[in-house]
This record gives structure tokens, C-alpha cells and sequence, in this order.
């Protein structure tokens, strides 16, 4: 939009002009690209400072909207704070504009939880302060845009990324930011010219039904290539087989969902998830949150007024509301009712061959080129006989967000997606009326808490019953964390990897000897056991801690394993390990079987090996000596017992009258742990070959690391 556009956007004459659509990044040249671009982010910032028009006045910037979310002043402020603290991390600008506001409006954007209600205290600006802020801000970037060096293709390296980061970063919270205005007092608001301007049409709801859908192989993610801005968790790859199912032709109405909410659905805990009754017991909820009952009837809520229900129009719920519904909808139907997939979703979407940075008009109602409301379910129709395939309220999906494989993280956000990888937050699809940018374009992945409020309903699926959807969590635990760095991540220090290090000296020593069955006892993230599953044929991997051997086996069941290192502080960083990483792995795994277990108190069924691996584990122990003993009878003749360890003997692990050696003997001899080990393995076993020095280094931070160096022996069990 140009500077006649953002007088409109103000006046409210023509909302036509309220369109815009995502740059193409490997199109036109350098300078009608900056041009475009400059234009995008002053569209962007108007018509984001237009929604806060609709605040009668100042003390509307600091009502609680929501208990949960911050007062909108934040808001008002935050994207603008984006702009500077990015092109800050990026290092594309070397000065702030004003430190107090930067650091009060920069996080805090998505609650934790929806019984969560302590707040801190804040010191927060005035609308006025603000305003001059993102003045000053929209003067800053105008002249970065104007005189940054960039080329064609745009990609996540470039320093024009960032800006179209702030941008897309401000055009979802023209989205979320509504809903907040929409959660205010009537008295807090005030008519628009432009944002009031919703849709006047509404009349007897249309009877939903069910239409089949034929399934097949679903692509998913995209490449690096792709020629339009996307966020981190958009990158990478999926493919998925969806088998046929049947989909509702109209998202659920007003008018359906009422149905629901008159057979008791909201008094009902059959109907809903233990989470989803916790939450409709704490809100107390008897219906959706923009419906307002007085006496038999019902009124709507829109952003700016109240109004008559309209029944056609779609359901506003969040995720716990819809699959109530479904569970509800399904004991009444007999029928297996729930949400699709995200890649069933992706099967309606075929039926649209375009999207938002090419059409010439918006199929659906999204893009702001409608009303700036939802608008009755059977007015846009697509080629499959489906209504809002896109469009109107997003669609909630059975799917926790989770990234595809070869997800990665860009550095200048570290925390836009990996946070909402946890299991509790919920994938929706399609977009709504005011999803602009990024967001109403196919690719686009955004998640929400089950609890959230969005412009969001649901479209129900007659389809398989789904298993237990897995989500590949961040571990964070910083020991358990550190020790998956140890085994799987870079080499420190110049040091090579210790666990292969260790299992090469094991292949050294075995010669001849049998091949079928090892212990890796004290495995710890176990890629030990990955590499000896390379050369046995079974491999047990035990370990007293369930926490250590969680990662390994998660490992194995899915091929990945995402984990978080402390860089600096509170920094941290995101990593993402693949079995296809590691040669042969991917082959071996299910040669591993994991298991918690105590090295000094092993259950019967560890037995008769041809191999034990004890790596850095006896001065771990609370009694070596009984581990050893314990020990000797589970190795066959012939068979190999590799001890490692730096034998760092400690009382925090192993009593003082336990220690295998490092103290002096009743004789006044210094009397060592390899003296200790040869005094308990006795005349049975043999060393074989000369004890090995193998230095490691535990990473804790970026600048420190644990340095150590073990000693490996193998003792050879008599025949």
C-alpha cells in the first residue's frame, strides 16, 4: 500500500485497500524488491496501529483482557521492540532507542498455562511514550531498508530476512491482538471505520453433513528454496499416507454447536479430556466465551459490539471445546468423530491450486479482503463441495506441534517454535478472515495452547481412530542434556568422540572371540551401545537412571532426538540429533534393547555374555566391589569385562571403605584402583593387552568443559 492507501486505511473508505500479499523473494530486481518490501512494513505498521484505534481511551491499554495475557499496552509496544531488538542479535544495527521499553515489552507473549495466574509487577509506559517509540522505530527501519545492502534470492541469511521476520512477527499479532480487544469490556472499545465494518448476512444455518475424501501420500514441509518468507518450523520434510475419510462440508455453525451445548456438553465430563474438564470446571464455562446468554437466548460478541446471534456463522472455540464436541458427536452418531490431521487437512487443501502471494482474489474469507468478521458457513464453496477450506475461523487439528525432520532452528529467534514443542500445543490450519502475511499462505504452521482463544473452530472428520500421537520433546534437563552433547554432539577440545573412541579399543581386543550378546552397563545416553550393536548381535543397555536412557531409546522408537545446551547464562541452544546421522545406526538399532537396571543388584535375566562394557561407571558406584563380583559370573569363558573409568573416587558416590583403590593400604603402599580390580577379579580373569589412556571433555557451557581422562582395561574371563 502506498501513502494514499494508509490514508484510507485511516479513514476507513475503502477497505479493499486493506489487502496486501506476501513478497516474492527470487522475483524483479534489488530495488523494486526494496521498494516492495518498504512498502510491505509501512502497510504492516499502520494498519497494526489502526486495531488500537478501537480503544475508547488510555485506560484501555492497561485492562486485562485476558487474566492470562498481558494488558494491551504490551502489545501496542512489543512488535514495535521486535524491530530493534533483532536487527540488534542480527548485528545490523549497534544502538537501542530506548532500554526501559525493550526490555518491559519484549517477552512474555504466551502464557503458561491456563490456571496460571501469578504476575509480576510492571512498570509500563504510556500509550503516548509508546507511540513515540514506534515512531521512532518506524523511522529507523524505513532507513535500513532504504540503504541495507542485499541480493536476489532473499533467504534466512540475509539481512532483509530480519525485516521480514518484524513484519510477519507484527502481522500475527494484528490477528492475536483483535482476539484481545475482543476479550475487552464493550465500554473499552469504540466503532471503527474500518474494523467495524463486519459482515451484515446471516440466515437459517445450512444441516451439515459428511462428504468422503479420498486419501493418499501427503507431502509435507518445504525447502530453503522456497520463495516466500516462512518461519523455522515451515522447513523440512514429512510424508504421511492418509487413508480415506470423510469430512463435514460446513465447518460447525452457531447453530450446530448449540446443539451441544444444550444436551448438557458443558456439564458432561465423559465428553471431555482431563485437561479440557479442568479447564470448563476453573472458567466455569457453559458455552463459548463470545457468546452472551440473556434469558433463553443468546448474543454474539464481536470485536466492537454485540450483536443478534448469528446462527450460520462458524463456532469460536479453542481446542478442548472442539474435541468435546467431537467426543460428543460421536456417541451420538455411532461414527469415530474427531479433528483431522494436519495432513488430512492437506488433503482438502488440494483442491486449491494457489495461494496468497499469487492469487489475484482470496478464495475464502481471509486476507482482510472480506469483512472483517466471519461470514455465514456456506458461502464459500470450493471445487471438492466443501465450504472455507480455508478461510472464515481457523481449524483445529489432532495435531501437537512438532517440527519435520530437518528442523532447524534460525539463530536470530531461538524461541519462536521450540517452545511450543511440548505436547500441549495444538497445530490449527486454514487461516481466518484476518490471517494476512505469512499466515494465510499453505505452509504456514502455528500452534496454540488447547486452552486459547483464537478466531478458530472446527471442521469434524469421520475417520480411523488415531494411536497416541508422539511429540518429540526438548529434553531440558542439563545433565541428561549434557550427556547426549557427550555422546552424540561435536567434538571439544580437538578430542575425538569418547564412546566410539572407547567401543574401537573394544573391536581391538576381541579377536576371535564370539560376537553374540553384550551388556552395556551404565550406557548413560548410549552411544555405546549404538556402536557395539554394530559389531554384536544383541546388546542390553542398562542404566539406573530412567531420565538417561529415556533419550536413547526415544532415539531408536524415532529416529530423533532434540535436546537443549546452555550456551551462555540463560542462553541456550536447540539441537536436533538423527539416527541417519550416524553410519549404520539406523541399521543396528534394533539389535539395542534399554532397560533401567543396577549394576550392583542386576536381575537374573542379564546374564551369559560374550562382552560387559562398564564405561566411566565403577567410581559411580555405591559398592564396586559388588558390582565386580556380581559381575564375573554373567560373562561366558572366554568372554571380555572392559572397565573405563578416570577413577575419581568420591564419597558423594561411593563410601570411603568402598573404594576400589586411590588410598594407602594398612601397609602405608599407595594402592590403586587397577590394584583393587585385580585383587576382586582374582585368578578368573586375565588382562588383555595394556590399559589406554582416553581423554574426554563433558561440555557444560560453550567456554566450559569438564576435562577428564579414563583408563580402559579389558580383563579376559578363563575358559
Amino acid at each position: 500500500m502506498t501513502t494514499k492507501t494508509r490514508e484510507l486505511v485511516k479513514s476507513g473508505i475503502n477497505t479493499a485497500a486493506l489487502v496486501t500479499q506476501t513478497p516474492i523473494l527470487d522475483e524483479g530486481d534489488v530495488e523494486s524488491k526494496r521498494q516492495e518490501i518498504l512498502d510491505y512494513f509501512h502497510d504492516t505498521f499502520t494498519l497494526y496501529e489502526s486495531l488500537f484505534e478501537c480503544l475508547a481511551d488510555d485506560d484501555a491499554f492497561y485492562a486485562r483482557a485476558n487474566p492470562l495475557r498481558h494488558p494491551l499496552i504490551f502489545y501496542y509496544g512489543h512488535t514495535a521492540v521486535f524491530f530493534i531488538n533483532k536487527l540488534n542479535v542480527a548485528n545490523l544495527i549497534d544502538h537501542r532507542i530506548d532500554p526501559h521499553i525493550e526490555s518491559t515489552l519484549a517477552v512474555g507473549v504466551d502464557e503458561m498455562s491456563w490456571d496460571d495466574l501469578n504476575e509480576k509487577n510492571y512498570d509500563w509506559p504510556t500509550p503516548a511514550r509508546v507511540k513515540a517509540y514506534r515512531d521512532q522505530t518506524r523511522a529507523i527501519v524505513d532507513t535500513y531498508i532504504r540503504e541495507c545492502d542485499f541480493s536476489l534470492p532473499i533467504d534466512w541469511n540475509s539481512p532483509m530476512w530480519i525485516i521480514l521476520m518484524g513484519i510477519e512477527h507484527e502481522r500475527i499479532h494484528l490477528e492475536t491482538t483483535a482476539v484481545l480487544i475482543r476479550e475487552l469490556p464493550l465500554e473499552r472499545v469504540v466503532s471503527h471505520p474500518v474494523w467495524s465494518n463486519i459482515c451484515q448476512e446471516s440466515a437459517v444455518p445450512p444441516t451439515n453433513e459428511l462428504l468422503a475424501v479420498e486419501g493418499g501420500q501427503v507431502e509435507m514441509g518445504k525447502s530453503k528454496s522456497n520463495p516466500v518468507y516462512g518461519w523455522d518450523l515451515e522447513y523440512g520434510y514429512a510424508s504421511e499416507t492418509v487413508k480415506d475419510f470423510r469430512a463435514s462440508k460446513f465447518l460447525v455453525s452457531n447453530q450446530e454447536f448449540l446443539q451441544f451445548v444444550e444436551a448438557g456438553g458443558y456439564e458432561n465430563s465423559d465428553f471431555w479430556t482431563t485437561e479440557g474438564w479442568s479447564w470448563a470446571e476453573f472458567r466455569r464455562a457453559e458455552h463459548p466465551v463470545f457468546w452472551i446468554k440473556e434469558g433463553d437466548d443468546y448474543k454474539y460478541r464481536s470485536m466492537l459490539e454485540v450483536i443478534d446471534m448469528p446462527w450460520d456463522w462458524p463456532a469460536e472455540i479453542n481446542f478442548l471445546e472442539a474435541k468435546a464436541f467431537c467426543n460428543w458427536k460421536a456417541e451420538v452418531t455411532g461414527k469415530v468423530i474427531r479433528m483431522p490431521t494436519e495432513a488430512e487437512w492437506y488433503k482438502l487443501r488440494e483442491v486449491i491450486d494457489t495461494d496468497q502471494p499469487y492469487w489475484e482474489s482470496a478464495p475464502g474469507n481471509i486476507n482482510l479482503e472480506h469483512e472483517m468478521s466471519p461470514c455465514p458457513v456456506n458461502r464459500h464453496e470450493f471445487d471438492n463441495g466443501l465450504f472455507d477450506v480455508i478461510g472464515n475461523v481457523w481449524q483445529w487439528t489432532e495435531t501437537p506441534i512438532d517440527g519435520y525432520d530437518g528442523f532447524e532452528v534460525h539463530p536470530s529467534y531461538d524461541d519462536f517454535s521450540t517452545p511450543t514443542f511440548d505436547g500441549n500445543h495444538n497445530l490449527f490450519k486454514g487461516g481466518c478472515w484476518i490471517s494476512t502475511g505469512n499466515y494465510a499462505i499453505k505452509d504456514a504452521r502455528y500452534a496454540f495452547r488447547r486452552h486459547f482463544f483464537q478466531y478458530s473452530g472446527l471442521r469434524y472428520v469421520e475417520a480411523e481412530p488415531l494411536p497416541e500421537l508422539e511429540v518429540s520433546v526438548y529434553e531440558t534437563d542439563q545433565m541428561v542434556s549434557n550427556y547426549i552433547e557427550f555422546h552424540y554432539g561435536n567434538e571439544n577440545l580437538g578430542l575425538p568422540n569418547f564412546p566410539v573412541t572407547c567401543i574401537e579399543e573394544v573391536a581391538k581386543r576381541l579377536g576371535e572371540r564370539s560376537t553374540q550378546r553384550a551388556l552395556d552397563i551404565g550406557c548413560a545416553t548410549a552411544r555405546s551401545s549404538f556402536e557395539l550393536a554394530k559389531i554384536f548381535d544383541h546388546v542390553d543397555a542398562v542404566d539406573l537412571s530412567v531420565r538417561l536412557i529415556e533419550p536413547p531409546a526415544n532415539l531408536q522408537r524415532t529416529g530423533r532426538q532434540r535436546y537443549v545446551c546452555v550456551e551462555e547464562g540463560e542462553l541456550t541452544l536447540f539441537n536436533e540429533i538423527q539416527l541417519d546421522d550416524y553410519e549404520g545406526y539406523k541399521d543396528v538399532k534394533d539389535k539395542i534393547a534399554f532397560m533401567q537396571g543396577d549394576a550392583c543388584n542386576l536381575v537374573e535375566k542379564f546374564n551369559d555374555y560374550d562382552l560387559v562394557f562398564a564405561g566411566n561407571l565403577i567410581d559411580r558406584l555405591y559398592d564396586p566391589v559388588m558390582f565386580l563380583e556380581s559381575i564375573k559370573s554373567r560373562i561366558r569363558p572366554g568372554g571380555l569385562l572392559v572397565l573405563v573409568s578416570p577413577y575419581t573416587w568420591s564419597e558423594e558416590h561411593t563410601p570411603r571403605d568402598k573404594w576400589l583403590g586411590g588410598f594407602k593400604a594398612a601397609t602405608g603402599e599407595s594402592f590403586t584402583a587397577i590394584e583393587g580390580i585385580e585383587k576382586v577379579l582374582g585368578p578368573e580373569f586375565k588382562m588383555v593387552g595394556d590399559p589406554v589412556d582416553v581423554p574426554f571433555a563433558l561440555r557444560e557451557t560453550r567456554r566450559k568443559f569438564q576435562y577428564g581422562v579414563s583408563e580402559l582395561t579389558a580383563w579376559e574371563k578363563s575358559v
